[in-house]
């Protein structure tokens, strides 16, 4: 399956140079049918390879990009479980893109990283009515300007632990959206996640042996920009989210939600913050505010994100289960170089570096998510998910409009219930001994909640 997917590509990459460089003179496809023949100019803009015809309606081109991450850890409590230190393609990305005619795009965005295939963005796309754009099939919806800002221009390397919490990622949907100057409106219906075969054969198997449902969510999204110019803006968004359960989650289980995310970071793969399944879910009710801005070099974002679980009728509570997490990060480009923004997208877009060389990024962050829910409650009902904060310092070097490579170091404070559903320890019981049981930790200094320090390093290029 995975060579079979390499080769496709490379002969489609290499028909479509051939198509580019030749002149057609049969002007009928491989069955016959008459067709209408544009010859293409290539070209590199900005080290992207594109083919364009020259009446500027069909535009075709790659957009792929690698990305090679290090990572150590040190400073757990000797009680902790080990942290592997390791190394990774984070990304290896293969697009194609396509404006087929005018008013028609067309997009396949492919995942190899690791040696493993999963399906990106896949969608196809009417743009023929000003400041509209109406899409269907995989994308993500918009909800966070975290999530949207493509990985290749984010200040750390990974998003925030209540981005990856909270925030929907790709989905299969129906999307429309409205932008111009000064506002951004969107809208999604939103049907399964798509991400690798395992998500795939979720959806299938709990289609077939338990006739589930797959699940609808609805997002809207509205940002206002005062000031939005070249040099600097303000960006004040709000977006919210009526998500019901996805057969797409797991496998059997239905009618639960489950929030989990990862310390911000891809290498260290213990999910510490995890609810476990919330079974008996009708639907999350998931909101977000959003504030961010740039001015010149200096680039300013944060965000907060909350859920509200509500409970099926026969289960439900006094009130819906509250969880919550936010983020402040800025960066500043230190060689003279000016921050970009995407108003069509409503996210921040490629540094413009201040030397021909290129340019260097300082990056500060702090971030905190709380997965409990417990005060009030009968312990039955109860949710220890874990919280955690994250204070985090970043240097990124640009080299040219392709080359970048990062620099991140963090440090993290976990709670005494952050145990990854019981498989981690979280502190010291009363003889001394680690437990993953956090009601029988000794609340003493360095004896509850793992803590501790992470140097991450990424290589990246885009083509």
């Amino acid at each position: 399956m995975k060579r079979f997917s390499f080769l496709m590509v490379a002969l489609f990459a290499f028909g479509a140079m051939a198509f580019a460089q030749t002149e057609e003179t049969d002007a009928v496809d491989q069955y016959g049918n008459k067709v209408n023949v544009k010859k293409l100019e290539a070209s590199s803009r900005d080290g992207i390879l594109v083919f364009e015809s020259k009446d500027k309606d069909y535009k075709f081109w790659f957009d792929s990009r690698v990305q090679v991450d290090f990572g150590a850890y040190f400073g757990e409590q000797p009680w902790a479980d080990p942290i592997g230190n390791g190394a990774s393609i984070r990304r290896a990305r293969f697009a194609v893109k396509a404006q087929i005619t005018k008013d028609w795009y067309g997009e396949v965005d492919m995942e190899f990283a690791n040696g493993s295939f999963e399906l990106k963005d896949a969608l196809v796309r009417y743009n023929g009515l000003k400041n509209f754009q109406f899409s269907v099939g995989s994308m993500k919806p918009d909800f966070s300007i975290s999530r949207n800002t493509s990985s290749r221009y984010l200040e750390f390397m990974e998003r925030p632990m209540v981005v990856n919490a909270f925030a929907p990622s790709r989905h299969l949907g129906i999307f429309a959206k409205y932008s111009n100057k000064y506002i951004f409106a969107s809208g999604s219906i939103l049907f399964q996640e798509i991400e690798g075969q395992e998500t795939r054969d979720y959806v299938e198997a709990n289609n077939k042996d338990y006739g589930m449902d797959e699940g609808l969510s609805y997002v809207g999204k509205i940002v206002v920009r005062p000031l939005n110019e070249d040099d600097y803006g303000i960006h004040i968004g709000g977006a919210i989210m009526y998500d019901a359960p996805k057969t797409s989650d797991e496998m059997g289980v239905y009618q639960a939600t489950r929030f989990s995310c990862r310390n911000s970071t891809n290498i260290n793969r213990k999910k510490y913050l995890d609810t476990d399944d919330i079974k008996w879910t009708d639907h999350n009710l998931i909101v977000t505010a959003e504030l961010a801005g740039h001015v010149g070099g200096l680039r300013l974002e944060s965000a907060w994100i909350s859920d509200w679980t509500y409970m099926m009728k026969e289960y439900e509570l006094a009130r819906p289960y509250h969880f919550q997490g936010w983020y402040v990060e800025g960066s500043y480009l230190l060689l003279g170089g000016k921050q970009s923004y995407d108003s069509d997208g409503a996210k921040f877009n490629r540094v413009r570096t201040g030397r021909s060389w290129g340019d260097i990024e300082l990056a500060l962050k702090y971030e905190f998510i709380d997965l409990n829910d417990y005060e009030g409650r009968a312990v039955e009902d109860a949710i220890f998910g874990g919280s955690a904060e994250l204070y985090g310092a970043g240097l990124n070097f640009y080299f040219g409009k392709n080359i970048k490579m990062a620099l991140n170091y963090q440090y993290v404070n976990n709670d005494r219930y952050a145990n990854g559903k019981g498989k981690l320890n979280v502190g010291l019981d009363a003889e001394g001994n680690p437990t993953k049981d956090f009601t029988k930790v000794v609340m003493a200094p360095g004896t509850a909640g793992v803590n501790y320090h992470m140097l991450l390093a990424r290589f990246q290029v885009a083509f």
